[in-house]
């Protein structure tokens, strides 16, 4: 109740403040009232972007103390609320958790240039979690579940080499060609910038798919398709399940899918080339920081693994 009627306050003073220079004040300039420009009185209209319980603010250095890690899985909670095995390889943070509102949050906070596992200037900092893998076989699959709030991702200006990704589908295949452990499709949010007061600020993310156009594919080789917009530290459902079925215009055939579902939105894709499908995995947190920081918090996750 005391929420409401400090809202109704609020509501009611600005009214007066409108009512007071229209009716008070007159000009000859259809752009103006009394005086106050049309732009001056947006900018008092804006709030401020919201700055989440758990998020990092402010300025940051590529490695600190609390992010050191000898290797990329001495560092996990002994108990953690997030299901799979941590793959830590920034120097930035370790995995922390948050509880607000009662729920508990895995921290994944990466920095461009820290990772502090791999060869300098070869693979992006990550801290992600790997799960369980399922067989090719007709009706095998992995499913992961969870809810994800996005904070702030990786931005250099360019749109390329932007964004971060929240989660990813991964599988080797047999022929050849590409990494020894290549991802499938991946989900990348890329910032989203405010106005006036908020100009500087992300404010909200594009989701995109990353996806492979052949086995094996990066850079040429995949294609980047915008799925949906979420609001900063926004509470948004996402399920993700990759597997193999039959084709059912030809029983011979099989099907290697990757299906999401952000926010009850639903978006189905069929992995090209399945027949050279020998796996389906998962993989989530935080991964690929070019410019700046990551933030992404995961909570409730679950996942399956089904086997034929």
């Amino acid at each position: 109740m005391i929420k409401v009627k400090s809202n109704v306050q609020a509501i009611t003073i600005k009214l007066l403040i409108v009512f007071s220079i229209f009716f008070s004040c007159t000009s000859d300039d259809n752009d103006s009232l009394g005086g106050v420009s049309i732009e001056d009185f947006e900018f008092i209209e804006q709030e401020p972007t919201v700055i989440a319980a758990d998020e990092d603010t402010g300025n940051y250095t590529t490695c600190n103390d609390d992010g050191a890690n000898a290797t990329r899985t001495s560092n996990d909670l002994t108990n953690p609320v997030n299901v799979g095995t941590i793959d830590d390889r920034t120097c930035y943070a370790n995995y922390k958790e948050s509880t607000i509102d009662g729920i508990t949050w895995g921290i994944y906070n990466i920095t461009a240039g820290s990772n502090n596992q791999d060869a300098t200037n070869t693979l992006q900092p990550r801290m992600e979690r790997s799960l369980p893998i399922a067989n090719p076989n007709v009706g095998s699959y992995v499913k992961f579940t969870g809810d994800f709030r996005i904070l702030e991702v990786g931005d250099t200006g360019s749109f390329d080499t932007s964004g971060s990704y929240i989660a990813q589908a991964k599988g080797q295949h047999t022929g050849g060609g590409g990494s020894a452990d290549p991802a499938i499709c991946l989900y990348r949010a890329h910032p989203v910038y405010g106005t006036g007061i908020n100009a500087d600020k992300q404010v909200a993310f594009d989701i995109y798919a990353e996806r492979i156009l052949v086995r094996g594919g990066s850079g040429s080789g995949r294609e980047v398709v915008l799925l949906k917009r979420v609001n900063k530290n926004e509470i948004t459902s996402f399920v993700m399940e990759v597997g193999f079925k039959e084709d059912p215009n030809d029983s011979s055939k099989k099907i290697h899918y990757c299906n999401a579902i952000i926010g009850n939105e639903t978006f189905n894709w069929n992995i090209p080339e399945p027949d050279r499908g020998t796996q389906s995995k998962i993989r989530y947190g935080a991964y690929r920081v070019r410019g700046g920081r990551a933030q992404i918090r995961w909570a409730n996750t679950e996942h399956e693994k089904v086997d034929k």
